[in-house]
Order: structure tokens, then sequence, then C-alpha cells
């Protein structure tokens, strides 16, 4: 009694600035977190903790996981110096199409990647980015979700973020990297670790980053199995696979962690050793029994390596113990869908629905579902919400693509011809939509505008059989028997056990045996 509590001005109560920081800072509100502690830090002397409290905020808003993020840019593709074998043994090998032993659906039923492999349910990093077999091919195709430009060196966009970043403070970047004694901090475990994540994630110099975690590493007598960890990724990040992998494995043996088995998997996939993968994963599941990450990247390899009912398998078994798992629902719906089972797959398309995922690919796909399960009544109502909620061109695209199907399906061709248009118009660069105008056109008897939109299609799209298959049929109607051939032979590359194409090379052949 008698004592008084500290107020704030207007009656409030007061908090210690650093308090206050450090739960704008729990609450994730890095943006008023940073300014405060900058105020803190005009006042002398500036503390260490608002120091480090800044930097972790500053990194925070920035973060990206390094075990998802992993785009293979062009010039990671085209100028990598790692020796891959070209003639790898069948299921072994990522980079060469058609090497999976699990005899995947045939691309008559399910569409193709360029890098020759199954499109999947799930978009991620690794699914967009083909393996294009010559330099003009990888810059001219879009292989990206979100835009039509092909996806950049990936050390290219980690300087991009890191050159945004230095927006967060007008007077420029918070820490002058070039004047620390990074000796000195090494020797203060806690205060180098934020340190090292700022330098790592917020100013993206690996260089720096990586002499740090080196003296860090040798100050703790090479006994902390993080620095190893944080060396190893530096290693990734700068191409050193070999020492990137002997980093992680050290670490392993120091502590087992999920986080690490992780990034050793990335290692091995980027040096296209998926079977060493798979393997390390196993054995991480002997240690994690159950680990939904492990088994989910199990799935992931053999999906990539075109054994869709092995991944398939492994996808269930991820539902058993994670059974809001997204990715794991929607990869098992598109497998149900291309079985020619759509009922099953709206199930599962429904299932994302309820647990709250509300966006465009969703509607799409239950518009397709819903007219392949003949539930014609949900189909259009699907497809209108899809366009309304279409976030960009590309989304709006593959709606009118999927609209011109439904409309060929129930007969109208005259809608399926607009819808087709829509498409182009959202899209330039849409093979399929070229393709399938050019079928049209040749029902219209338009011979030499079906020839060029096929040739648009096939040269947008090397890797698709159709365009190829379509344009030798056509040449061959027409009398132009050498353009038939070469565009038979292009189709059998594409689409090896197509039946059509090789009865059309053999009736060629006879032809020019007759000649």
């Amino acid at each position: 009694p008698g004592r008084r509590r500290c107020r704030g001005p207007g009656g409030r109560m007061g908090l210690e600035p650093l308090f206050q920081a450090w739960s704008y800072f729990r609450r994730r509100k890095f943006r008023q977190c940073s300014d405060l502690c900058s105020q803190l830090l005009e006042r002398p002397p500036g503390e260490q903790a608002a120091w480090s409290l800044k930097m972790r905020a500053l990194t925070e808003m920035v973060y990206v996981d390094e075990i998802d993020m992993d785009e293979e840019g062009i010039a990671e593709m085209m100028l990598d110096e790692n020796s891959i074998a070209q003639v790898a043994r069948p299921g072994t090998s990522l980079k060469v199409p058609g090497t999976g032993q699990g005899g995947g659906p045939s691309p008559a039923v399910r569409p193709v990647t360029q890098s020759g492999r199954p499109i999947t349910g799930f978009v991620r990093p690794s699914t967009q980015s083909g393996r294009p077999s010559t330099m003009e091919q990888a810059i001219r195709t879009p292989r990206t979700a979100l835009t039509a430009r092909p996806i950049t060196s990936a050390s290219g966009r980690y300087m991009r973020l890191g050159t945004a970043s230095i927006l967060t403070n007008p007077d420029g970047p918070f820490i002058n990297l070039s004047r620390l004694n990074f000796a000195k901090y090494a020797q203060k475990p806690k205060l180098a670790k934020a340190l090292f994540e700022y330098i790592f994630h917020h100013e993206n110099d690996v260089k720096n980053a990586l002499d740090l975690a080196a003296l860090a590493t040798e100050h703790a007598q090479f006994k902390d199995w993080w620095w190893k960890v944080q060396i190893g990724k530096c290693y990734y990040r700068l191409g050193l696979y070999r020492e990137a992998e002997k980093q992680f494995k050290s670490a392993l043996k120091q502590q087992d962690m999920v986080d690490t088995i992780l990034y050793l998997s990335k290692v091995y996939l980027r040096l296209d050793q998926p079977v060493t993968a798979l393997n390390l994963f196993k054995q991480g599941l002997d240690r994690f029994p159950g680990e939904v990450s492990l088994i989910c990247g199990i799935a992931r390899i053999y999906e990539e390596m075109n054994d869709i009912s092995l991944a398939a398998d492994y996808y269930k078994d991820v539902l058993k113990q994670d059974n809001t798992h997204v990715e794991a629902i929607a990869c098992i719906g598109s497998n149900h869908f291309y079985s020619d089972q759509p009922e099953i797959a709206l199930r599962f398309y429904r299932r994302l629905l309820q647990m709250g995922v509300y966006n465009c690919q969703l509607f799409n796909n239950l518009g397709l579902c819903c007219f392949y399960a003949q539930q014609y009544d949900m189909t259009l109502s699907s497809f209108e919400r899809a366009l309304f909620l279409a976030e960009n061109e590309e989304e709006t695209a593959d709606v009118w693509y999927n609209l011109g199907h439904v409309a060929v399906g129930i007969g109208d061709l005259n809608l399926a011809y607009q819808c087709f248009r829509l498409t182009l118009v959202n899209n330039n660069d849409y093979a399929e939509a070229y393709n399938n105008l050019a079928v049209l056109a040749m029902r219209k008897g338009h011979i030499e505008q079906a020839r060029a939109l096929l040739q648009t299609a096939s040269s947008l799209a090397p890797h698709m059989y159709e365009p190829h298959f379509n344009f030798a049929i056509l040449s061959e109607k027409v009398g132009d028997l050498q353009r038939s051939y070469t565009a038979a032979q292009k189709s059998e590359e594409a689409f090896p056990g197509h039946v059509d194409t090789q009865q059309l090379l053999k009736q060629l052949k006879e032809h020019f045996a007759m000649l």
C-alpha cells in the first residue's frame, strides 16, 4: 500500500522499450520491432540485446526455408560443371527422361512436362524446371507457375532478395560487414548464430557467412553440429556439393536431425543421385519412424522418377500420419483423376475445400472432375468460381482451356473455338491451345491455318507428341511426305509407345521404298 505503478502517457500502463520490442518480435510484427530497436540503439550506449533483436527481426522479414527453396535456373542447368551420365541406367536418374522403372501412365493419358515426367498434382519449384536440350529452348520455354519468363539463375534470385532488403533501413545497411571482426563475434556463440543468419538470409553474403561459420565451428572445437549444417548450406549455395555433403554427414554423426537429412537429400538430388537420396530417407525413417517430411520426400522422388504407383502409396502413408497434408491429398487426387477415377479424385479435392484451401486451381480441378464424373450441374459453376479467383493471366488461361475441353465434350465446337482463343489472349505461349485450335481448323478445312498453328505448338512445346503427330497426319494428307516423316519421327521420340505414330511411319517407309 502507498506505492503507485508507473504509467505511460495517457494514463496507460507503460512497458520497458526492450520488452516491448521483444513482444513485437514474438507476435511477428517485425517492422515495429525493428523500428523500436533502432530507437533504442540511438540512445547511448547502444544495447547489445537491441542490436541482436533487430538483426533477428530483419532476418525473419526475408527468411526463406532453405529445405523447400530449390529453384534450378537456366545458369544451373546449362552451365553445370558436374558431369552426369548421358545414358543412365533405368531408375537411377532424374535428368534423363524415361528412366523410371514404374511404367507410369502414358503421355496419351497424363500430360508430361518438358523434362519427360508426368505433371504432378502439386506445384513445387523442382516440378517447374525442366531439362532443356539447348540454351535457345531454355530461354524461350516458359517453365514457371506464375510467369511466362523462364526461371533465371537461382543465385540471381537470392541476390535480388538481398538488395531489396536494404530498403528496410533508409540510411543504408544496418551492419557494415566489411568492418566486422568475425573472430571476435565467433567467440560469442549466441550472438554469432544471430549474426550468421542475418548475413546469410538478409544480406545474402554467402562468402562472409561462410567465414563466420568456419571461425565459429573452430571456436566450438568442431563439436557443434549446428555450425556444420550452416557451412553445408553455404557450400550448397556456392555449388560445392561434395563439400556440402561432407559437412552434412559430419553433422549427422554428432546430432541426428530430420532437417540435416533433408538438406543432404537436396545435395544428392542436385547431383542426380535419386537412389542414394531414397536410401538416406529410408534410413532416416528407421530412426524417426512416421516422420512426415521424410515420407513425403520419398514420394516426391518416386513421382519424379515416373513411378506413380509407388509415389501414391507413400503419399497415402503421409496421410496416415497427417490427414491434413495438402500436397499428399492433391497428388493422390491428381493420380486418381488421370487413372480414370474422377469420382474418387472429386472426394480428395472436396476434402481440400473443407480444409480451407480456396483458390483458382482447386476449383479448376473440381470442374474437371465434375465433368468427367458426369455431374454436369456443378461443372460450369466450378469453372466460374475458378475464373473469379484467378490471380493472374496464366491461371485464367488454364480455366479457359479446360472450358474449351468441356465444350468439345458436349459437341459445341464454336464455343470450344472461342474458349481456346481466349486461352491464347491470356497466355500467348499455351502450346496445347494452339494444337487444339489446329484440330478445329482442320475440321473446317483450313489446312494452311492448321499447319501454322501446329508449327507454333511444336516449337513452343517440343516435348509434346500431339502437335508433331497432327502435323505429320496433315502433311501426309496434302502429299508432303518428307515433312510428314520428319514430324512423325519427332512424335515417336516424344512418345515411343504411340501406336498411330508407328503405323504412320510404317506407311511412309513403304511409300519411300516404292519410290
